[in-house]
Formats: C-alpha cells, structure tokens, sequence
C-alpha cells in the first residue's frame, strides 16, 4: 500500500523504454528516479541514452551543493567520453573516461568548502550486443537476474562491505550502519581510484537493474526479484521506486532496468 505521508510529486513515472537492435540480442532499456521524504532535492543523477546502449546511475554524497555538482559533472563527462569513444568499446577506452571525469569533479568542487563526491555505475554494451561492460565507484548497484536468480554483480566500495567479508561486525550491527557511509572508492576521491570495469554477457532474458543504494537499501532481496521477473521494465522501475516510497522513502531513489530480447523479439 502507499505511503500515507507520501507527496504526490514524488510517484515514480518512468520514462519511455528505449530499444537497441545489437546483432543477436535487442536491448530494451528504461529509468526513473523519486526525491523521497527525507531530503529537499533528488541528488541523484539518471541516464538512459537515447542512441546508444548505454545507462548510468549517479548518487551524490550528501546534500549539498558538492554533492549536486558531483553527480552532474560526473555524467556529463561519462556521458561526453563514451559518444566520443563510440563504436570503440573497452577496458582502454573505459578507464580514460573514468580518469576524465575523476579530474573533471575534482576541479568543479575545488572552490567549495564541502565534500565534493558521487557513486557511479554504469552499462555499456558493445556494438554487436555480445558482451557488455560494468563500471563500479562506489556504492551504487548492478545486479543480473538470470533463469530465475538474483545475483548481485558489483562490488560496494565501503568500509562497511570489507567488514561484513572479514568478519570485522554483523552485518545488521551499528558499526556496520556507520561504516556504510565510509565509502573507500568513488568519483572525486582525492587519488582519483580507478573503477572497477567488469566484461560481462548479455543473454536473451537476463534482467539488469543499476541503481542508487536509495533502492538497495529500501526494497529487499526477494521484492526486487519479483518485481523484476513479473513486470515489464517500465512496470518495474515503477513498482521498484514505488517501493522505497512505501519503505519510507528514506533517500532519493534511481533505478534502470535493462531487458535482454533475442534480436527477432517486437
């Protein structure tokens, strides 16, 4: 059921998916994006491109005006080095727009007293739709639902992610909620990190859904998965947002949803 002090402005109403023809497999591609309750603007940062297939998700660290610039200096550089770089797809081409776009948020916020970072991760596809590429900073998501399975493929840059793997605190305990917000990797840290770049295959079924840890936080394991199996993807970028509202919408919230189809697929 909705929220009942949820504000109507903030129903989530996805754009129009968006279709690429790729050799054996079409991608269909759609997001969306919901402010929630707890802050005054949504500082995360869609793209679903109109050309090429190609989507991103961006969450900016806290609520300021670095937070803002992070996320949209951080997109527009990715979004400009990916056209640019296009039909060229690869580790090589990948890592020089990251490089691009650390050095391009590190300088919008060199004149701000604020942290000046966002979380990035993306989806490229090669041209002929055999395999697609991840690029992780941070603690946004990519996960792959494939024959049935909820996989989470991406790694959260966190202090909180190496301590629940070494056993350091409980997953569910206050150290690890602390730590959650110490993020080890993302896009204006002071060295500049690279990203992790993952090759990953593109099957006629798979479900891809990136999103901000608005989503990931919010709305669990098995409701992301059922939401993701039952409904078109337009449906379950709505339902998945919908959802956090319903949670208590808590951040702000983004998600695209990527529906592999065999070639001949209408």
């Amino acid at each position: 059921m909705p929220s009942p002090h949820r504000r109507s402005s903030e129903v989530a109403v996805p754009g129009e998916p968006r279709r690429f023809p790729l050799g054996a497999v079409t991608l269909e591609a759609v997001g969306g994006s919901v402010v929630g309750d707890r802050y005054p603007a949504n500082f995360d940062v869609l793209h679903v491109d109109p050309a090429l297939p190609f989507a991103a998700v961006a969450d900016g660290m806290g609520a300021g005006e670095g937070s803002r610039r992070a996320g949209a200096t951080a997109m527009e550089s990715l979004v400009a080095q990916v056209r640019a770089a296009w039909p060229e797809v690869g580790p090589r081409q990948l890592r020089a727009a990251v490089a691009h776009l650390q050095s391009a948020v590190r300088a919008a916020g060199a004149g701000l007293a604020e942290l000046t970072g966002c979380t990035l991760t993306a989806l490229l596809a090669e041209p002929d739709g055999g395999q697609g590429w991840l690029v992780q900073l941070g603690d946004s998501r990519a996960y792959r639902l494939r024959d049935g399975l909820l996989e989470l493929v991406t790694v959260d840059h966190t202090a909180a992610w190496l301590g629940v793997l070494h056993g350091w605190y409980p997953a569910d305990s206050p150290a690890a909620a602390r730590a959650r917000y110490q993020l080890t990797r993302y896009a204006g840290h002071p060295n500049e990190p690279e990203a992790d770049l993952l090759a990953v295959s593109l099957r006629p079924g798979d479900v891809w859904l990136l999103c901000t840890d608005g989503v990931s936080d919010q709305v669990d394991y098995h409701l992301t998965r059922e939401l993701l199996a039952a409904a078109r993807p337009e449906q379950a970028v709505r339902d998945l947002l919908d959802a956090t509202l319903t949670a208590g919408g808590d951040d702000n919230a983004t998600a695209v949803v990527v529906r592999v189809h065999p070639a001949a697929s209408r």
